[in-house]
């Protein structure tokens, strides 16, 4: 190849980086921030923020905690629904615990998901004064699992299942912390507590539904967290459950909570997609009688 080829064809080259450049690099995003001006899209563009008083105060977007310093929920406020983003609704650390179904065992300094909708259902319970008990959990807020020894079916359809029982132990109830197992005794076998040097993995593991019925009073989305971690909603039903509450702190009926809360309630989108949600930044705006700017 000649080298006045080359040069042509390096110059080429340059000049498309050039054109390229300024347009995917500067037009195309001048363009579409110009477009995000307009009105009607400028506030969910720069981040859908909520002001009271003239200050920002968080975004319809994001969810936030309503707690004091210490953790503890303000019982004058709507409480959101769990956040395991960050310390709790951080953007930059948006996600999930990535725990499943399949995770019912607590490890030496880990809950179990089992343990923490648990544990979570009692300490709603005992904020807004309901019943915190649910399947597969026991009375102290631990998931209710058994750790099922002796010999296995070694064929047939229940082959690997526990014939006869020697040893019962509830794995999630270490013996420093419990004075006695969630159940006495299991196929007429007494259940142990958990003693931190054992190994019980090569047990069965039995969780164990329980009185509970399959609709506890403690709402889905009180006891688990958002995909993103960043849910401002919570359902309804989880609202509704805490209006006495709230009237009962801040003096007032709990008729004017539920207007309030219902004035921030959304339907399904379109009508058939998702389900009614409760904004609880909005609401609890609204308690305050702050008068509130997008």
């Amino acid at each position: 190849m000649k080298f006045s080829s080359l040069i042509r064809q390096h110059v080429a080259a340059l000049r498309a980086l050039l054109v390229l450049t300024v347009i995917v690099g500067g037009a195309y995003p001048l363009v579409v921030w110009l477009a995000a001006q307009l009105p009607g899209l400028n506030d969910k563009a720069d981040g859908s923020i909520v002001q009271a008083g003239g200050k920002p105060v968080g975004s319809s977007l994001i969810g936030q905690l309503f707690t004091a310093a210490d953790g503890t929920p303000l019982p004058q406020y709507l409480q959101s629904r769990p956040s395991m983003a960050g310390d709790g609704y951080d953007p930059m650390a948006t996600s999930a615990s990535n725990l499943g179904p399949e995770n019912i065992v607590d490890g030496p300094d880990k809950p179990s998901l089992l343990t923490l909708v648990c544990t979570r259902s009692q300490d709603v319970a005992k904020l807004d004064g309901a019943n915190g008990a649910r399947p597969f959990c026991t009375g102290g807020g631990v998931g209710a699992v058994l750790s099922v020894i002796g010999p296995r079916d070694t064929s047939g359809p229940m082959a690997g299942q526990v014939t006869h029982p020697v040893r019962v132990i509830s794995v999630n109830e270490p013996c420093d912390t419990t004075k006695a197992p969630f159940l006495a005794t299991y196929e007429g076998v007494r259940v142990e507590c958990a003693k931190p040097d054992e190994d019980y993995s090569i047990g069965q593991l039995v969780p164990i539904h329980g009185a509970s019925t399959a609709s506890p009073q403690v709402p889905a989305d009180a006891v688990t967290a958002s995909g993103s971690g960043l849910d401002p909603d919570i359902s309804p039903a989880y609202a509704a459950l805490q209006v006495d509450r709230i009237a009962k702190v801040r003096g007032i009926s709990a008729d004017q909570v539920k207007t309030v809360i219902a004035a921030h309630t959304e339907g399904r989108a379109l009508g058939f997609m998702g389900e009614p949600s409760v904004n609880v930044l909005a609401v609890n705006l609204a308690l305050d009688g702050q008068r509130v700017g997008g």
